[in-house]
């Protein structure tokens, strides 16, 4: 029998820290808009399904096609400041979502993006704790609430952005509230995650890796959840839209094999799954559709006439 290891007190730190970042993540801020890629846009906010205030920008369009957008942990409708700290002490590369809202502009849709609760701007809950989805979802549900019922919005034809713990989010929701998404015509979601594999990756770069155990109840006691808890393996079989999954294949901070099984439990016969190559760093993968927006564009083309 396998004697168990007991964390050094050097190592003890390092879990805390690494939960705490995971449960309580520091706000980024919001440091460019829509403006500074010459797109008028609109200030707006709604309630989310359990009434926390949503912050959120409308980009209109001379169309009838509409994008809801959100954002991963520790990020903002804008993105994330990794060029500025102390941000860039956990990710050195500056993510900017509004080169995706500009490309969506320009290929004619209308967007709405929110910040999910405890980011940006939106409102706290949970005593500031995040879940990758287990409590956002009410965020991403409330997006929908909002649009459906607005005047001119509900008219629309709707897809959807959801990158990273948003688009796990946005899997709840689904499997919670499928009557909210009978409409949704298309799904881009980059890099799904599943906190069990990306968590086990980035403590093993950080010398913990053998106390997995140690995070899941460190992360319990500041009031969040288990890893294995935080996934988007337990909610893709009920994603009954057409979903366009991308991934950083070498991302250093996860397996490839975790999203290849979220894209092989999805239950619709339409979707695609892409890997983009040539960088170990997940944030390139964020940025990836603001860079290179064609896949994107056209996946929701096709899908939105």
């Amino acid at each position: 029998m396998t004697e168990k290891r007991i964390p050094t007190e050097e190592q003890i730190a390092i879990i805390k820290a690494l939960s705490e970042g995971t449960v309580k993540p520091k706000r980024a801020p919001i440091i460019k808009t829509p403006a500074d890629y010459g797109l008028e846009y609109e200030d707006i906010f709604f309630p989310a399904l359990d009434g926390v205030p949503l912050e959120a920008w409308f980009i209109p369009a001379d169309s009838d096609k509409l994008i809801i957008c959100n954002h991963p942990m520790t990020m903002n409708r804008y993105g994330f400041p990794g060029h500025l700290d102390p941000w860039k002490q956990f990710n050195d590369i500056e993510v900017d979502f509004n080169k995706v809202y500009k490309a969506l502009h320009n290929a004619g849709y209308n967007v709405l993006t929110y910040d999910m609760r405890n980011h940006g701007r939106s409102g706290a809950a949970h005593g500031g704790v995040a879940s990758v989805g287990l409590n956002e979802w009410r965020d991403v549900a409330g997006a929908m609430v909002y649009v459906q019922r607005h005047d001119k919005l509900k008219k629309m034809t709707v897809g959807l952005f959801n990158p990273c713990a948003g688009g796990n989010a946005a899997m709840v929701a689904m499997t919670k509230c499928p009557e909210l998404f009978e409409d949704v015509k298309a799904f881009v979601c980059p890099q799904p995650s599943s906190m069990n594999i990306g968590m086990k990756e980035i403590a093993t770069l950080q010398g913990v890796g053998d106390f997995m155990d140690e995070l899941d109840q460190e992360q319990i006691k500041l009031g969040g959840y288990a890893n294995a808890d935080m996934s988007a393996h337990h909610y893709a079989a009920n994603v009954k839209v057409p979903t366009f999954i991308i991934q950083v294949k070498d991302d250093i901070w996860t397996k490839p094999e975790d999203v290849q099984t979220t894209f092989d439990l999805l239950t619709i016969e339409d979707k695609k799954l892409f890997w983009v190559e040539g960088t170990t760093k997940r944030f390139d993968g964020y940025n990836y559709f603001g860079e290179n927006p064609e896949q994107m564009i056209e996946f929701f083309d096709e899908r939105m006439q």
